[in-house]
């Protein structure tokens, strides 16, 4: 599939992961929404998207890609209020947990020049972080972001070849009655729970480094800190927010 074409030179943009190094969930709103309390920093895994005049959202990439009529990016664009041919040049595993599709969707909105980020929010609970990037304390329903200092640190993630839903694994949460993780992550024995595959993605990642594997987020990602390079590991370095703004 190709790009869709306009006149004048595409734009690139960068979209990074976000990984999520601390999650307790705090409470429930009224309306269902679990209430965290996090800290997030954004990886040198990036998506690319290149933006140049015309119309509609392609992907390309490994792995299953989003449908082009109906996401994240072409959400982004209706309510930035700009109409731009957009093509995303994946490299972020889809359901992993490290945020591609919002950060897809930031990168736009960023691009754009928004920067509400209680709408930011209404398209989805990370948004708002990778719309600021660097590193931040999350909270709230994930639209409260408080910018915090850079911190230069790496980090070897395992992504396996399966998703755990969000909105499961936070049922997952209830049901087990709120358990607070040992780990700093408190999803992950109800994402465990909803994918038992994950413990042996977990297991292999902690003999092959000697560590104590954390939980990105609601999963299905693990990580460590460090550089660990071996086969089906990706080794990330976080990047200050400054790495996001358009050149």
């Amino acid at each position: 599939m190709s790009a869709p074409t306009g006149d004048g030179e595409a734009e690139v943009l960068i979209a990074p992961a976000k990984l999520t190094l601390s999650l307790r969930v705090i409470g429930l709103r009224r309306d269902g929404y679990h209430l965290i309390e996090s800290e997030m920093v954004s990886l040198d895994l990036c998506d690319r998207l290149e933006v140049a005049a015309g119309d509609g959202v392609v992907f390309e990439g490994p792995g299953e890609l989003p449908d082009p009529r109906d996401n994240l990016v072409s959400r982004a664009l209706k309510m930035s209020g700009r109409k731009v041919a957009v093509l995303v040049r994946k490299s972020i595993p889809a359901g992993a947990g490290l945020g591609g599709g919002s950060s897809d969707a930031a990168a736009i909105l960023r691009w754009a020049g928004f920067r509400d980020l209680g709408r930011a929010a209404l398209l989805g609970a990370d948004v708002p972080f990778c719309l600021l990037g660097g590193r931040a304390r999350v909270s709230g329903a994930g639209e409260r972001v408080e910018p915090l200092e850079f911190e230069p640190r790496t980090f070897t993630l395992s992504i396996p070849p399966l998703t755990c839903p969000t909105a499961e694994v936070y049922a997952a949460w209830d049901e087990l009655g709120g358990p607070a993780g040992s780990g700093g992550n408190d999803l992950e024995e109800a994402a465990l729970k909803v994918e038992p595959a994950l413990r042996k993605i977990r297991d292999h990642l902690a003999d092959s480094t000697g560590m104590r594997p954390r939980l990105a987020g609601s999963g299905s990602s693990w990580f460590v800190e460090g550089a660990f390079p071996g086969k089906g590991f990706i080794v990330a370095k976080t990047i200050p927010a400054d790495c996001l703004e358009p050149a």
